[in-house]
């Protein structure tokens, strides 16, 4: 069972101020190869899975960033870790209809 949540908003610098969002594309991708669970939201992607791989997860995609051109890249991280077990679906279940 998943201990932990992470949701991360992507922010990458380009160099000649381009459109972000095939850097972003890319940074999902990341997650999307991972096989993690995962939901895209308009501001953020939350993954769910062991913090350890959720945290190697970010790394991989700050590195994405960086190796399609971006000089920089800020990365919003939340967390939400229980060693008893973490779900999407748990947390907002009673939101869904």
């Amino acid at each position: 069972m998943a201990n932990a949540l992470v949701s991360i908003q992507i922010i990458p610098k380009t160099k000649n101020g381009e459109d972000v969002i095939p850097y972003v594309d890319r940074a999902i991708e990341v997650i999307q190869q991972s096989g993690v669970p995962y939901e895209v939201h308009p501001l953020e992607t939350t993954m769910e899975g062991e913090l350890g791989e959720l945290l190697d997860i970010v790394k991989r995609m700050n590195e994405a960033m960086m190796e399609i051109g971006s000089v920089s890249v800020i990365s919003q991280v939340k967390i939400y870790y229980n060693p008893e077990g973490a779900s999407m679906d748990r947390l907002t279940e009673k939101y869904r209809s």
